[in-house]
């Protein structure tokens, strides 16, 4: 017995020991947020996200008010509000950000209202995606800022053409955003529906738009946050109303404090957009945050 067990005991004593007793130093803990992918607390995020504006605007006030830059060309953070506080009280710059809102939501809904059926007939025919890709894929790369003299032609310098601009600048993205996140379902799904006996309209309606409505509705969230930029843009020319009609006026009268202020404007009112989205989509979808 004591025979048969000796090889066994000598390859044991042949197997090399373990990393950490043969004194190597052991792995040092890495904190959380310093390892990919791994998610922090809601509390984190939000002083994390805080933080960062806090530094840039402390950046900001050493910069302007150590006079490192002048005030002329750069307003300090006191300035920019003193103007802000004038905008709204001696003129009408409430008003101002409520067009700006109508235009924006205006020619997103219209944009949204036609892409998102496009986007998804393409994505589900292929035969619609080889006919429709080339001309669509042409003209998300033509910036809609060059289509406003165009359409100041058309449409005159009126709301039609603040809408265009808009339109334009969002329509052809959404649909080729769209057409790629309907494409991309799982095959297997497809399979086992027209197992079930399903037709291929019912593909579309039970499965495939199902399946990628989280994504659709994240592809909406997205482009939103591109209408803004175009929407100042249309309202840098022909506008006598807007928050780019008043930047405009701004600049001309060298007060960058009130451009400032509104460029901060629009800022804040997409974030708040944005995360007014974001709830929606996760109460609209929940099943879209399990991984």
């Amino acid at each position: 017995m004591s025979q048969a067990s000796t090889p066994t005991t000598a390859a044991a004593a042949r197997v090399p020991a373990p990393i950490e007793a043969q004194g190597a130093p052991a792995r040092r803990a890495r904190h959380p947020w310093m390892s990919p992918l791994v998610p922090v607390s809601p509390r984190a995020r939000w002083l994390l996200g805080m933080s960062f504006f806090v530094a840039f605007f402390a950046v900001w006030a050493v910069a302007t008010l150590g006079g490192f830059v002048s005030r002329t060309f750069l307003a300090d953070p006191l300035t920019m509000a003193h103007e802000g506080w004038r905008l709204f009280t001696q003129y009408g710059f409430i008003g101002d950000i409520g067009m700006t809102v109508w235009r924006v939501v205006g020619g997103f809904v219209l944009a949204a209202l036609l892409a998102v059926p496009l986007g998804i007939f393409m994505g589900a025919y292929k035969a619609a995606e080889a006919f429709f890709e080339p001309f669509v894929s042409f003209c998300r790369y033509l910036p809609a800022s060059a289509f406003i003299p165009l359409l100041i032609l058309w449409a005159g310098i009126g709301e039609t053409q603040k809408l265009l601009v808009i339109f334009i600048g969002s329509f052809f993205q959404i649909v080729l955003m769209v057409a790629v996140t309907v494409g991309g379902a799982r095959k297997d799904l497809v399979e086992a529906a027209y197992t079930l006996g399903a037709t291929p309209r019912g593909i579309v309606r039970r499965v495939l738009i199902p399946g990628a409505a989280p994504d659709i509705a994240e592809t909406l969230r997205l482009v939103l946050g591109w209408a803004w930029t175009y929407v100042i843009v249309a309202e840098l020319i022909g506008s006598s109303s807007g928050i780019g009609h008043m930047i405009t006026d701004s600049q001309a009268l060298l007060n960058t404090g009130q451009i400032i202020f509104g460029i901060i404007v629009i800022g804040c009112i997409g974030l708040v957009s944005d995360l007014v989205f974001k709830q929606a989509n996760q109460r609209l979808f929940p099943w879209s945050s399990i991984k």
